[in-house]
């Protein structure tokens, strides 16, 4: 696969074995929901020093990624760049595995330094086998887009060359039936586990295969309506996230709402010639800014959030940090690409 298929929600280096020509448009898409997750986790430093509607409609607006991520993940699975054998496909997510065990050590590690684990150090280690810990909680996606992308490249391989995967079909079932092992395992020895997290929900599921037909459709309607369609959407998610709930759930129809209307409005734009060099280079180093990124709200948004007075500063504040640590995670994650470190720190 070449850096024109490179999956676009896919957090890993691509192969760079066809020459398919570059979807710039989801290289575009890639980065903007990137720059979101970015934004929702500022939002929750806003919300936590008490700007609730500030951090609540920065929410909004940027909730629309995780699931963006999946859809570009089923495209990419499915039709964008489809791995051709097992080895790929255990490739494939060793490229996405490497870089977060890496980073879950680090966060577990500044974590400890800081004071900041209220759990012994071993124990969290521990717990991240299993599923996401609080250091590393933006880390949570991984453990679903890992047993998805298992599953479409399974799917795949079975279906295109009519013989089972046998290792990629093994692990894919350790991970299927490891929920019910481990509640045995509570039930005969007292012992209880950590909570697993290594599951893909329906929804995921659906957003992966849904936003793979959209991503791949040659015609999609008119760009204005979509627009449209998205300015409506987010307008309704708001007000459920002010005065029903929030967050809202990402398999709520509200973000299904929004999540389609952005990507039927941004697949199939035609990015100018001058920019795509540049796009190019983000939408690469966008799984190392996703994985880097909570340093940097953490060190921007939370003391400017918590040193904020009320009033109508809030979301300037938000903005200004969000873009700050926008920058600076992209910028590092350009920079360790160019020192040739991507193949671990993402």
């Amino acid at each position: 696969m070449s850096p024109a298929t490179s999956p676009a929600a896919a957090p890993q280096a691509p192969d760079r074995a066809t020459g398919r020509e570059r979807r710039y448009d989801i290289d575009l898409l890639r980065v903007l929901c990137t720059a979101a997750v970015v934004l929702v986790h500022a939002s929750a430093e806003f919300i936590d020093a008490g700007h609730r509607t500030t951090g609540i409609l920065g929410d909004t607006a940027g909730r629309f990624a995780v699931p963006a991520f999946f859809a570009m993940a089923g495209w990419a699975a499915l039709s964008g760049a489809p791995v051709r054998d097992e080895a790929r496909l255990l490739a494939r997510l060793g490229r996405i595995l490497r870089p977060m065990a890496l980073w879950t050590a680090l966060y577990l590690l500044a974590s400890y330094v800081s004071g900041g684990n209220r759990d012994p150090a071993g124990e969290e280690a521990v717990r991240a086998l299993f599923g996401s810990v609080e250091a590393a909680f933006h880390l949570w996606y991984l453990y679903a887009y890992v047993p998805l992308l298992l599953l479409l490249g399974v799917v795949v391989l079975v279906v295109r060359g009519r013989a089972l995967p046998r290792r990629s079909a093994v692990l894919l079932a350790a991970l299927a039936v490891a929920p019910a092992l481990l509640g045995d395992v509570t039930t005969l020895t007292g012992w209880a586990p950590p909570g697993w997290a290594w599951s893909v929900p329906l929804s995921s599921v659906v957003y992966a295969v849904a936003g793979a037909a959209l991503l791949a459709a040659p015609r999609r309607g008119p760009r204005a309506l979509w627009a449209a369609a998205a300015a409506v959407a987010l307008v309704v998610l708001a007000v459920y996230q002010l005065t029903v709930r929030h967050p809202a759930a990402y398999g709520s129809a509200a973000v299904a709402a929004v999540t389609f209307a952005v990507l039927g409005t941004v697949a199939g734009v035609r990015v100018p010639e001058r920019a795509r060099p540049l796009l190019a280079r983000l939408s690469d180093a966008s799984f190392g800014t996703y994985l880097v990124h909570l340093v940097f709200v953490t060190l921007l948004a939370g003391p400017a959030a918590g040193h904020l007075p009320a009033g109508p500063w809030a979301p300037v504040a938000l903005a200004v940090t969000t873009v700050a640590a926008a920058a600076l995670s992209f910028a590092v994650s350009l920079l360790w690409g160019r020192l040739g470190w991507r193949a671990w720190l993402g």
